[in-house]
């Protein structure tokens, strides 16, 4: 059975940096494909990054590029999303999210059959 934890979420202020986490059992992040998707207040789920370990491959939503960053360390079967320079309109729910094969659509929801529990990121003004 693959599980996905996400961890890391807390209040920050404007500028300030987090490291989320999403740690994965029943399958090697290698052997996966993940996104990071989040939901804000009222707003419709929001890819964010994405990382295929196995081929390299990290995408990044527009609204992020160059604030995100996303890792993995294969050893802890984990994956990190570093985020800075974070910004009120960051604020919102980050879910991590796993698929056995490469989406078609990085960013949809859809295209992801696993799914962690969520950790909320508030960032102050």
């Amino acid at each position: 059975e693959v599980q996905l934890q996400a961890s890391g979420g807390g209040l920050v202020q404007t500028g300030g940096s987090l490291r989320l986490s999403c740690a994965v059992s029943g399958l090697a992040v290698d052997e996966l494909v993940i996104g990071w998707l989040r939901q804000a207040p009222g707003k419709e789920p929001e890819g964010v990054a994405y990382l295929s370990s196995s081929h390299g491959i990290t995408y990044y939503a527009d609204s992020v590029k160059g604030q995100f960053t996303i890792s993995s360390d294969n050893a802890k079967n984990t994956v990190y999303p570093q985020m800075n320079n974070l910004k009120p309109e960051d604020t919102a729910v980050y879910y991590c999210a796993a698929a056995e094969s490469r989406p078609v659509r990085w960013s949809a929801e859809e295209e992801y059959n696993y799914w962690g529990q969520g950790t909320l990121v508030t960032v102050s003004s």
